[in-house]
C-alpha cells in the first residue's frame, strides 16, 4: 500500500467512526433486542435477538412478560401479612322500648316482693362476640307460666365462647383464612392472589406498551408460571441498566478517542515519541483512536452497528500495519508478513460479520475478534523491531538498533492496550495509562540515554567517512591537478625530441593516476550517477580479472547522492575482492526504484569463509569493514555470505524512510 493510501484509509476510517459514534450518541438508543406479541391475556416474548443485551441475560422466546418500563402486566401470587386492626363498631340509634304489660297479681305475696337471686338470661351481660338467641330481643318479657310460678326454678350460665384479641396479641395465630390456630406467632402471611393473574389493562394501552422502546422488562418463563412457588421465584430481568449508562459512556469514549487522535498526532509528528516513529503519526494515532471511536457502534447493540464497528476497527489498524511492514528491509519476510497481516485483517472482519449471528454469550468470538485486531499492527510491528534476514552477518547498526527495535515493538503494541482498554473500560484507563507511563519512564530512564551514545557513535562514524571522502577528493584533486598535468607535459616534449618509447612511458602512468583517480573520486558518479560509474568500474575491473564481468542494471530512478556514493563504494570494494580472491564470471546486478535500492555482486571462487563477514574487525578485513561503514551510513542491509556450491554473494539493500 501506498503511503498516501494509508493516510487516506486513515483518515476515511477515523471520520467514519467519529461519524457513527456522534450519530449514536445523538440518538442514545440501546436495542435491548426482545420484540413482544400479544397473546389473549398475556403479552410474550416473539423474538429475541442475536448478540443482545436480552439474550445476554437470559431471555427466551415465548417468556410471559411480567413488568415492561415499570408498568405492571402480571401479579404473581406472593405471600402478605393481613391486616387484624378492627374496624370500631358504628353506633347503632337504641330503639323506644314498648312499655312493658303490667303483671298479673300473684297470689303470693312474698312471691312478688322476693327479687330473684339469678338474673334471667335476657338480663345478664353476653361476652361472645355472637349474641345469643335469649339475648336477641332485650325487651322480651317473661312467659305467664313462668311469672305464675310461685318458686321460679333458677336458669343455668350460658358457657362463654373463646374470644379473640383484635390486635392478634392474644394467644394462637391467624390461619389463610383468618382464624386462631391456638399458636404464638403472630398473623400467618398468606398469598395474594392465590394465582398469576394478569392485570386488567385496557387494550389500548396494552398495544402501546407492546410496540414502545424497552429500556426495563421482566418476564417468566410458562413452565415456572405454570408451576409458580413463592419460595423459588423464576424471574428473568435485565440486570444492567444499558440504556441509563450509554449516554455517558458513549460520551467519555468519543471525548477520550478525539485527545488521543489529536495528542497523539502532534507527538509523533514532532518527533518527541523517537524519530523511527515519525512517519509514523497519522496511522499509529489512528490505530490508537479507533477503539474509542468505534465502540459506541458497539455499545449500541444494534445488529447494523455492530457490523459497522467489527469492519471499522480492523480497517483502522490497517495503515498502521502497512506502514511497519514497510520497515522491513528484507523483501521475503516483508511479502510474508503482509500476507500474514492480510489473513488477520480478514478473519477479524469476519469474526465481526458472524458475531451478529452468534449467542450472546458466546464470549469466545469477541476474545478471537480482540486477538486478531490487535494482532494486526503487532506482528508487522515485531518483525520490523527484530529483522529477520537469512544471514545477520553485517546488520548495519541504525537499522537493528535496539532504540529503533523498541519504538517499532511500542508502535505495533500500543493499539492492542488501547483496545484492551476500551474492552475493560474504567475511569483511570488502565491498561492503556499504565502502558503509557511505563513508556514514558523507559524512554526517559533507558532509552534516551541508549540513543544519546548511539547517535554519538553514528556522528563519529559519519565523521569518519565524511573525513574519508573529503581526502580522498583532495587527493583526487592534487593528482589531478598538479600530477597529471606535469605528466601531459612531459608526454608532449618526449613527442616533441622524438623518445617514443620514454612518451609511451609516460601515457601509461598517467593512465594509472587518472584510474586512480576515479578510484579516490568519480566525477561520473556526481554527473550522470551510479548506474554509469559501474559500467565504468566494471570495464576497468573485467581487464583485472582476467574473464567475464557483467552487468545487469535498471536505474531508472536515482537515490540520494549520499546513498548512490555508498552503493558505488560497496562495489568497487565487492569487484576489488571478487578479482583479487574469486573467479570470473563475475555478475553485478542494480536495480533503483522509488521503492529503493538493491545492489548484488556474485562470483564463481571458492568463497568466503563461514563467519568471516562477523569478524572483519578483529581480523583486520578493512574492506568488509569499509562496505559495512558505508552500508551503516545510509540505514541499508549488507549481506556477505557464502554460496553453498562456491563463489561469494555481496548484497546491499536500501529502502527510504
Amino acid at each position: 500500500m501506498h503511503a498516501r493510501s494509508g493516510t487516506l484509509l486513515a483518515v476515511g476510517v477515523v471520520a467514519a467512526s467519529l461519524t457513527f459514534g456522534m450519530l449514536a450518541l445523538a440518538i442514545g438508543r440501546v436495542d435491548i433486542g426482545v420484540r413482544l406479541e400479544q397473546d389473549g391475556p398475556y403479552v410474550r416474548i416473539a423474538s429475541v435477538a442475536h448478540d443482545s443485551p436480552a439474550q445476554l441475560e437470559g431471555f427466551l422466546p415465548g417468556m410471559v412478560v411480567v413488568n415492561i418500563n415499570d408498568t405492571q402486566l402480571l401479579d404473581l401470587p406472593q405471600y402478605v401479612v393481613p391486616d387484624l386492626t378492627p374496624t370500631p363498631p358504628t353506633p347503632a340509634t337504641p330503639a323506644t322500648p314498648e312499655p312493658a304489660p303490667t303483671p298479673a297479681p300473684t297470689p303470693s305475696s312474698a312471691a312478688s316482693s322476693t327479687p330473684s337471686a339469678v338474673p334471667s338470661l335476657a338480663e345478664s351481660p353476653s361476652t361472645s362476640s355472637a349474641p345469643s338467641a335469649a339475648a336477641a330481643s332485650p325487651g322480651a318479657s317473661p312467659s305467664p307460666e313462668t311469672s305464675a310460678s310461685p318458686t321460679p326454678s333458677p336458669s343455668p350460665l350460658p358457657t362463654p365462647e373463646p374470644t379473640s384479641t383484635p390486635d392478634g396479641a392474644g394467644s394462637g395465630t391467624i390461619d389463610n383464612a383468618g382464624g386462631n390456630d391456638g399458636g404464638a406467632q403472630g398473623p400467618t402471611p398468606v398469598l395474594d392472589p392465590t394465582v398469576p393473574t394478569p392485570v386488567k389493562l385496557d387494550p389500548a394501552t396494552v398495544s402501546e406498551l407492546v410496540g414502545q422502546y424497552i429500556f426495563r422488562l421482566n418476564a417468566i418463563t410458562p413452565y415456572s408460571l405454570d408451576h409458580w412457588s413463592p419460595d423459588a421465584p423464576a424471574i428473568t430481568f435485565l440486570g444492567r441498566d444499558y440504556v441509563g449508562e450509554f449516554p455517558m459512556r458513549t460520551f467519555v469514549l468519543l471525548t477520550v478517542g478525539c485527545l488521543i487522535l489529536g495528542a497523539g498526532v502532534w507527538l509523533l509528528a514532532s518527533g518527541r515519541a523517537g524519530a523511527s516513529v515519525r512517519p509514523l503519526a497519522m496511522p499509529l494515532a489512528v490505530a490508537i483512536a479507533t477503539p474509542f471511536l468505534a465502540w459506541p457502534l458497539f455499545a449500541t447493540w444494534f445488529g447494523p452497528a455492530v457490523a459497522v464497528a467489527g469492519v471499522l476497527l480492523p480497517l483502522g489498524m490497517i495503515p498502521l500495519a502497512d506502514a511497519l511492514a514497510e520497515r522491513i528491509e528484507e523483501v521475503e519476510i516483508r511479502r510474508s508478513v503482509r500476507i500474514i497481516t492480510a489473513a488477520i485483517a480478514t478473519g477479524a472482519v469476519v469474526i465481526g460479520f458472524l458475531r451478529v449471528g452468534l449467542d450472546a454469550s458466546n464470549f469466545t468470538a469477541d476474545w478471537a475478534r480482540y486477538l486478531l485486531v490487535g494482532a494486526i499492527p503487532l506482528v508487522p510491528g515485531v518483525a520490523a523491531a527484530v529483522p529477520i534476514a537469512r544471514t545477520a552477518s553485517l546488520e548495519p547498526g541504525a537499522g537493528a538498533g535496539p532504540v529503533r527495535s523498541a519504538e517499532l515493538a511500542v508502535a505495533g503494541a500500543t493499539p492492542a492496550l488501547s483496545l484492551a482498554t476500551v474492552v475493560f473500560l474504567n475511569p483511570l484507563l488502565v491498561p492503556l495509562s499504565a502502558w503509557l507511563a511505563a513508556i514514558a519512564t523507559a524512554g526517559r530512564f533507558t532509552v534516551r540515554p541508549l540513543a544519546r551514545l548511539l547517535s554519538r557513535a553514528q556522528l563519529q562514524r559519519d565523521l569518519v567517512v565524511a573525513a574519508t571522502e573529503a581526502e580522498r577528493a583532495r587527493v583526487a584533486a592534487d593528482i589531478h591537478d598538479d600530477a597529471l598535468q606535469e605528466l601531459t607535459l612531459l608526454v608532449r616534449r618526449l613527442d616533441g625530441v622524438g623518445d617514443a618509447e620514454g612518451a609511451a612511458m609516460g601515457r601509461g602512468v598517467i593512465e594509472h593516476l587518472r584510474a586512480i583517480c576515479g578510484d579516490l573520486r568519480l566525477p561520473l558518479l556526481d554527473d550522470l550517477g551510479v548506474g554509469p560509474a559501474l559500467d565504468w568500474l566494471v570495464q576497468r575491473i573485467e581487464t583485472l580479472a582476467g574473464g567475464e564481468v557483467r552487468l545487469e542494471r535498471n536505474d531508472g530512478v536515482r537515490p540520494p547522492p549520499e546513498v548512490e556514493l555508498a552503493f558505488f563504494r560497496v562495489a568497487q570494494e565487492a569487484l576489488a575482492n571478487a578479482a583479487r580472491h574469486g573467479k570470473p564470471p563475475i555478475v553485478v546486478r542494480y536495480h533503483a526504484t522509488e521503492a529503493g535500492a538493491v545492489l548484488s555482486v556474485d562470483d564463481a571462487g571458492p568463497g568466503i569463509a563461514a563467519g568471516a563477514a562477523d569478524l572483519a574487525e578483529q581480523a583486520g578485513r578493512f574492506g568488509l569493514l569499509n562496505m559495512r561503514q558505508r552500508a551503516e551510513q545510509i540505514d541499508a542491509i549488507l549481506d556477505v555470505r557464502p554460496w553453498p556450491g562456491g563463489g561469494t554473494h555481496v548484497g546491499l539493500q536500501w529502502r527510504p524512510h
